[in-house]
């Protein structure tokens, strides 16, 4: 997926781009489409930067075999992400023995 369909989607969804962050938490994989977003006065990164960092997102999404479950869970999700409550979506994977390739840290 790239940094641009993702941004396209969530444009689609909610009308802004918001940040998505990956999480290890409880043997789970989440997505978690946070509150700020890009054009927001308090968004740390220009749009070349958001975008790069959704392609990144995007990559480890695709790399789980995820990204069509992703896309799904986006477009049906109730509600949307407000300060203090991201969107949560759980990436359903198995990631066996090759777990320690992933860079994510549990929280």
């Amino acid at each position: 997926m790239t940094g641009q369909a993702f941004h396209e989607l969530l444009m689609a969804k909610w009308g802004r781009s918001y940040d998505v962050q990956l999480r290890r938490t409880q043997g789970k994989i989440f997505a978690q489409i946070m509150w700020k977003f890009w054009g927001q006065a308090t968004y740390p990164r220009d749009l070349e930067a958001h975008l790069a960092h959704l392609e990144e997102v995007g990559n480890y999404i695709q790399a789980l075999g995820a990204a069509d479950k992703f896309q799904a869970a986006v477009m049906n999700a109730k509600g949307r992400p407000r300060i203090g409550k991201a969107i949560s979506i759980v990436l359903d994977v198995e990631l066996g023995d090759r777990a320690s390739e992933w860079m994510l840290e549990d929280s």
